[in-house]
């Protein structure tokens, strides 16, 4: 089984790129249909070498998710060349990458909420002003993405095994 490289981005990397991270790292292993290897970074240098924000960190793990080992890095241009995709979590960072993204990277770019046309389930929401229900609706938000890209990634991957 050949795997693919998943890196996930917001901001700052302590809130929803970690979360997306580990959520769709929990959906790959049991799905067992596709491997993928995953990182989280973030367009800005804020929080280099933090831990995920406790509120996401608490979140996850409420439904057994750990995320609490990752520590958060920017974006580097080497990282177009290195994954497979990239997965924004919203327009503004979206924009960011796109300006520093290389020509002819390898890397697929896209809205994380938007990845496939027949997809759309928006923007993924910054909890990091808000409380504890931001954070839970941004867990509920990016699990059903999460879902839905890993069964994208799932058929994408049995298609090509078809043909």
């Amino acid at each position: 089984m050949t795997s693919q490289k998943v890196l996930t981005v917001c901001l700052g990397n302590i809130c929803r790129s970690p979360a997306a991270q580990g959520i769709i790292e929990s959906l790959s292993a049991e799905s067992k249909s596709v491997f993928l290897e995953l990182d989280s970074a973030g367009t800005a240098a804020y929080h280099i070498g933090s831990p995920p924000d406790p509120r996401s960190i608490a979140v996850l793990k409420q439904v057994g998710i750990h995320i609490d080992q990752q520590k958060a890095r920017q974006v580097s241009k080497a990282d177009f060349d290195e994954f497979d995709w990239i997965l924004a979590m919203d327009r503004e960072n979206l924009a960011n990458l796109k300006k520093i993204q290389p020509k002819h990277s390898r890397a697929t770019l896209v809205l994380f909420g938007e990845f496939h046309p027949s997809v759309s389930f928006g923007e993924v929401v910054d909890p990091y002003y808000g409380d504890e229900s931001g954070f839970i609706e941004m867990r509920q938000h990016l699990t059903n993405i999460a879902q839905a890209f890993v069964n994208h990634l799932t058929l994408k991957r049995e298609d090509s095994v078809s043909r």
